[in-house]
C-alpha cells in the first residue's frame, strides 16, 4: 500500500515538499473509526512506547509515582529540573549516573545545550526512563548489569505489559536509540493502548495517565509539541516518538496514532492537532501548532499544510 500525502510543505504558494504516512483514529472500544494509510503493519513507535513500558515497570515492582513517574515517561529535554530530578532518583536508589545504559548526550533545550559543557548519560532525553529501569531491577531485586538486554527479567516484563496494553504479539524487537529494546506492532495497536491508558480507571494504567496529565513539562519541556498539548487539552495524554511518530488519547477512549513515511517530526504536530479538531476537540489554543511557518530570509513565507480530516 502506497500511503497518502498528510501533510504539504507550502512555500511561497507553491508545494515544496510533501509527507505520506499513516493515520488512525480508534474509538474507545477500541474499534477503528478512521484509518488513512496502512495502519496494521507493524511499526516501531519509538518513545511513543514509554507510557506503556512505564506501565510494565509499575507492574513489576516500580514505586514512583507523580512527577518521578512523569519522568519515567519522558523524552525530556535536558533543561537543569530534568536533570536535577533524574539525578536525584539515581541516587535514591543507590545508583549513579554511571549505571545508565543511554549514550551520553547534550540536552534538546537549546539554552542548556548552550550551558552543557560536554554530553552526559544524565542529559539524554531517555535517561528518566532508564533510571525508572534501573530502579524496577533495585526494588525486585533483578541484577542492574545488562537491563537493557531483551532476555532481561526486566524486559520480559515489559514486554508482556506492552503486548497486553496493545492487544497484539510483539511483531519485531529491535534496539531504540537510547539503547533499550524496541517493540514493533502495529499503528491501531498503539492508538488502542493509549485508549486504554486514557480511559483507566484504576491500578499501574491510571497511574501513568495521571503522572502525566499532571507533569506535562516533566514528559517533554519548554516549548515542546507533548508538553503544549496536554496543557492545551484538558485529560489529553499523548506521547511523540523519532521518526515520525505520534500518539495521544483523549479522556473518552478517542485515540489517535500517526507515523511518516519519511520520519520527518515537523509534520506531527498539525496533524495532531486536525485529529484533535475532527474528534470535535477546540484547537483555537493550538493555533502555533496547527500552522508552523516556513521561514524565507528569517521571515514567515509559507507554512506546513494538513488536509481536513473526512
Amino acid at each position: 500500500m502506497t500511503n497518502p500525502v498528510l501533510a504539504e510543505v507550502v512555500r511561497s504558494g507553491f508545494v515544496e515538499s510533501v509527507h505520506r504516512g499513516a493515520l488512525v483514529i480508534t474509538g474507545p472500544e477500541g474499534a477503528v473509526r478512521l484509518a488513512l494509510g496502512d495502519v496494521v503493519s507493524p511499526v516501531y513507535p519509538r518513545s511513543s512506547n514509554k507510557p506503556l513500558q512505564a506501565v510494565g515497570m509499575l507492574q513489576a515492582g516500580l514505586d514512583f509515582t507523580g512527577e518521578e513517574l512523569a519522568l519515567a515517561c519522558a523524552s525530556h529535554s535536558g533543561e537543569p529540573g530534568h536533570v536535577k530530578r533524574v539525578l536525584e532518583l539515581l541516587t535514591a536508589a543507590g545508583l549513579s549516573e554511571t549505571d545508565l545504559a543511554c549514550p551520553p548526550d547534550f540536552p534538546l533545550h537549546i539554552p542548556s545545550m548552550r550551558d552543557a559543557a560536554e554530553p552526559r548519560r544524565v542529559m539524554m532525553n531517555c535517561s528518566g526512563k532508564h533510571t525508572a529501569m534501573l530502579t524496577t531491577c533495585v526494588r525486585a531485586g533483578w541484577p542492574v548489569s545488562g537491563y537493557v538486554s531483551p532476555d532481561h527479567p526486566l524486559q520480559r516484563a515489559i514486554a508482556e505489559a506492552v503486548s497486553s496494553l496493545t492487544g497484539e504479539p510483539i511483531a519485531h524487537t529491535g534496539v531504540d536509540g537510547c539503547g533499550a529494546p524496541l517493540f514493533a506492532f502495529s499503528l491501531t495497536g498503539l492508538a488502542r493502548a493509549f485508549g486504554r491508558i486514557a480511559t483507566a480507571a484504576s491500578g499501574p494504567v491510571l497511574e501513568v495517565a495521571s503522572a502525566m496529565r499532571a507533569h506535562p513539562w516533566l514528559v517533554a519541556g519548554t516549548g515542546r509539541e507533548d508538553t503544549v498539548l496536554m496543557s492545551g487539552v484538558e485529560g489529553l495524554v499523548a506521547k511523540a516518538g523519532a521518526e515520525g511518530v505520534q500518539a495521544f488519547a483523549l479522556p473518552d477512549g478517542f485515540a489517535v496514532a500517526i507515523k511518516l513515511d519519511d520520519g520527518a517530526k515537523r509534520a506531527c504536530a498539525p496533524l495532531a492537532v486536525e485529529a484533535l479538531r475532527y474528534l470535535g476537540v477546540d484547537v483555537s489554543g493550538l493555533s502555533e501548532l496547527a500552522h508552523p511557518e516556513v521561514l524565507g530570509g528569517g521571515q514567515p513565507v509559507g507554512e506546513i499544510r494538513v488536509p481536513e480530516l473526512r
